[in-house]
């Protein structure tokens, strides 16, 4: 019996490591790595924030975090607000995302926590396009996404790529179109890494302090743990 309910609690991790969804691609992202965050937070505004709010984020606290001069943040990061201050908002409102996209848009402040960078770039790697669909475009990560591709104009046309599985087209990938897109994938890729590093850096901003300070907590839990054991041994001592 206790095997059974063993084999039964198993299952759901099965289930899930079994599912649907292309192999996940690394991000190799590194929120240490300033100049690739600064350059990501430029592409999230220039082309997210139109629709995607970040409400735990705040301008100063970016501008702060990453190296970003007042005079700059403001000139080249603060598209949707006029304080430092302000939150990361954007000026759709939930009634024309509702109208244009079917749904409300989701806010992106830790959709790398819930998502996982992997997957985020997996998902900004693998739009192709399909005239099916209302925007033109399908994701190999997200079947029958709702959002456009809004940088295209950064990776250009991709194309699914089909194998024939027992007498059937299964998408198992994508390419570029033409040779103006295969020009750009590595610049594509580079943009698509610095995008994923900052929304992981939005996700948690003190992950670099908790990295630097958790080493220094493992470091005084074995030095407490020797002079206790030490302290342990002479208690012992008197004892006997």
């Amino acid at each position: 019996m206790k095997r059974i309910l063993f084999c039964l609690l198993l299952l759901p991790m099965f289930a899930f490591a079994s599912g649907g969804g292309p192999e996940l691609q690394k991000s190799l992202n590194d929120v240490r790595n300033k100049a690739s965050l600064q350059n990501g937070a430029k592409i999230f505004v220039n082309y997210c924030i139109g629709c995607h709010s970040m409400k735990y984020s705040r301008f100063e606290r970016v501008g702060v975090d990453l190296g970003i001069p007042e005079d700059l943040l403001k000139r080249d990061i603060m598209f949707t607000a006029e304080k430092p201050g302000e939150l990361m908002l954007t000026p759709m409102t939930a009634a024309s995302g509702q109208k244009w996209f079917g749904k409300a848009i989701p806010d992106l402040s830790v959709v790398a926590r819930s998502r996982g960078t992997d997957w985020l770039y997996t998902y900004f790697m693998t739009f192709y396009a399909d005239p099916t669909r209302p925007w033109g475009v399908n994701n190999l990560a997200f079947k029958d996404v709702g959002m456009p591709h809004v940088l295209w104009e950064l990776q250009g046309a991709q194309k699914p790529v089909y194998h024939e599985e027992h007498g059937h087209k299964v998408l198992v990938g994508v390419e570029p179109a033409d040779e103006a897109a295969k020009a750009k994938t590595e610049g594509y890729r580079r943009a698509v890494t610095d995008l994923v590093n900052f929304l992981d850096y939005v996700g948690e901003p003190a992950k670099v302090v908790r990295w630097d300070l958790g080493w220094k907590v493992i470091l005084y839990l074995f030095i407490f743990t020797f002079f206790a054991y030490l302290m342990k041994r002479a208690f012992w001592a008197e004892l006997h």
